[in-house]
């Protein structure tokens, strides 16, 4: 799903918002969570999970277009994302969904 998939799916579960508004409201969670990033702050939505900004430090590497140059690559901000327990375990009865199909399938041939 895209955003313009999610924004459709947000003004069809939610009475009364139309796609504009639905679309403005993912805008503003999206450059709520950036800003927070931005400032170091960690953003936690129980059950869902946690954005964190966390530096990825300095350190060597090899140029890919050339495999004998050796490269410094710097340091950088990167998004960190910890999933919640209540995402984990929905996640988990789904694969246990999808295994239980497939046993039941290879037994019935």
């Amino acid at each position: 799903m895209n955003k313009a998939g999610l924004i459709e799916r947000l003004a069809d579960k939610v009475p009364g918002i139309n796609k504009k508004q639905a679309e403005m409201m993912i805008d503003c969670l999206v450059n709520t969570i950036v800003s927070e990033l931005k400032g170091g702050r960690k953003i936690n939505i129980v059950g869902f999970g946690s954005f964190e900004a966390k530096t990825r430090h300095a350190r060597g590497g090899i140029n890919p277009q050339k495999p004998t140059e050796r490269i410094r690559i710097p340091e950088v901000t990167v998004a960190k994302f910890k999933t919640g327990k209540t995402l984990k375990d929905a996640l988990k009865a789904k694969d246990e969904m999808a295994e239980t199909k497939t046993e039941n399938l290879s037994e019935n041939i």
